[in-house]
């Protein structure tokens, strides 16, 4: 299940990112995007509380140390891709006052 919410994660984050560059409104992408990033971490924490609950040492041993590492840089990564556009959005905008105020 992970999976597929991990994969739905990146196809709303390439959506955010495309509509932004294309000057369409892409907030909605946005949301999407984090709140699916939110969903896979549900479900990989889910996983793993199954093997605790089958007294899955093995696994929890060869699988949780290597996702930690790739969780966290995973989820750092759909932060700032999704929230990218917004940031830009909002230095462009500045920019743009400031030279409207300096050319009046």
């Amino acid at each position: 299940m992970w999976i597929v919410l991990g994969l739905i994660a990146i196809a709303a984050t390439g959506l955010n990112l495309f509509l932004y560059f294309s000057g369409k409104d892409h907030k909605l992408a946005m949301v999407l995007g984090l709140s699916f990033t939110a969903l896979t971490m549900c479900a990989e924490y889910s996983l793993v509380s199954q093997w605790v609950k089958a007294e899955d040492w093995s696994a929890l041993k060869d699988v949780v140390p290597t996702m930690e590492r790739a969780l966290w840089v995973l989820v750092i990564v759909s932060i700032l891709l999704n929230t990218a556009p917004m940031l830009i959005g909002r230095k462009k905008q500045k920019h743009g006052k400031n030279i409207d105020k300096e050319g009046l």
